[in-house]
């Protein structure tokens, strides 16, 4: 009982990557002794599979359409969950440095979904998919929206990777794309599809949300270079209305940041000053 008690208390306390690995391998390890005690009664027909993947059928996602979120919590093996949750928890513990809880759950599910609706339509439009019959589930288009929206907000952030070194951010999303259309021939070319349709979605929410032209190839320094209207804060007094201009931070202070992320890594940097760079990324 002091275990399941300390279970409780460690997914209570959690943060929100951790509650989804911790959510993701309890749903796993109920499919899988699902399996084996169905295949003692010689059922190969597991009903958690059945009832929350999601099918390439658009008929059958009518009649079940809560699949296209309740696919991206399910796994078909062991391999499956484990590279896919090592990738969340690196990925998912950078996004929350830079990004709120609750904005890395929007990503996990908004990219499951979109995801789920590039498997949908490739596999009901391109004639590759013609006449055959396919489910999916994975944690991978969710992911890879986690992946690619940090990766556009910040792309020339360096991962030190071992016996590699270091590597800027945006090679490394530029290669996980590069997998993905590179597989859009290959055997689970559906899943490629859903992966780019998690990615699709990162990339243009990062985008659109920031107001800025950002790319995976711009420096990160265009990210914050662009010029904002200074915050103007009013005075009234019964004779006269003055309107005074005030700006929180110089351009200077921001290319120091800056300049101390490129030297030192982003965990050198003050409480305050993570701080005012969460707040220019949403500015």
């Amino acid at each position: 009982m002091s275990t399941m008690n300390n279970i409780k208390q460690r997914f209570e306390r959690g943060t929100i990557v951790e509650k989804l690995i911790y959510i993701n391998i309890f749903l796993f390890v109920l499919t899988l002794f699902m399996s084996v005690f169905l295949s003692l009664y010689k059922n190969d027909t597991n009903w958690m599979i059945q009832w929350f993947s999601l099918d390439a059928s658009i008929d059958t996602f009518f009649s079940k359409p809560w699949t296209i979120i309740t696919y991206g919590f399910l796994h078909a093996d062991f391999l499956h969950i484990l590279f896919n949750l090592i990738t969340l928890y690196f990925i998912g513990n950078l996004f929350i440095d830079y990004f709120t809880q609750k904005q890395l759950l929007t990503f996990y599910l908004s990219g499951t979904f979109f995801g789920g609706f590039f498997y949908l339509f490739s596999q009901n439009y391109f004639p590759l998919f013609e006449g055959k019959t396919s489910v999916i589930i994975g944690a991978s288009a969710g992911i890879s929206a986690i992946f690619i929206g940090i990766a556009t907000y910040m792309p020339n952030y360096e991962l030190k990777i071992r016996f590699i070194g270091f590597i800027k951010l945006w090679y490394l999303a530029a290669i996980w794309v590069g997998l993905d259309v590179l597989g859009l021939a290959g055997g689970n070319a559906g899943g490629h599809f859903a992966h780019l349709g998690g990615s699709v979605f990162g990339f243009l929410f990062v985008s659109k949300a920031s107001n800025k032209q950002i790319s995976l190839f711009k420096n990160i320094n265009s990210i914050f270079s662009t010029k904002k209207k200074p915050l103007k804060t009013v005075y009234k007094s019964s004779n006269t209305k003055k309107e005074t201009t005030k700006s929180d931070f110089t351009q200077q202070q921001i290319d120091e940041i800056l300049d101390k992320i490129s030297k030192s890594g982003y965990d050198t940097l003050t409480k305050s000053e993570k701080e005012f760079l969460f707040r220019q990324g949403k500015n």
